[in-house]
């Protein structure tokens, strides 16, 4: 098993969902528990996923968590 920790995509995934949240506090307030949820919600399944698919046991299981 891979740790997935280690992998740049990982990283900068990880990076990307922290400049997400950022911006998206600059939404109207209204927009918190729809836009804001739901592009919060996108940004955090990236990194989630990468590594949901390092877990796996082949490599053909781990491309396809990064489709």
């Amino acid at each position: 098993m891979r740790n997935f920790r280690e992998l740049n995509i990982w990283k900068e995934a990880v990076i990307l969902v922290k400049e997400i949240y950022r911006l998206s506090n600059q939404l109207p307030e209204e927009e918190k528990y729809g836009l804001k949820s739901q592009i919060c919600r996108a940004a955090v399944s990236i990194p989630s996923n990468i590594a949901e698919g390092a877990s796996r046991n082949s490599e053909i299981e781990f491309k396809r968590f990064l489709e």
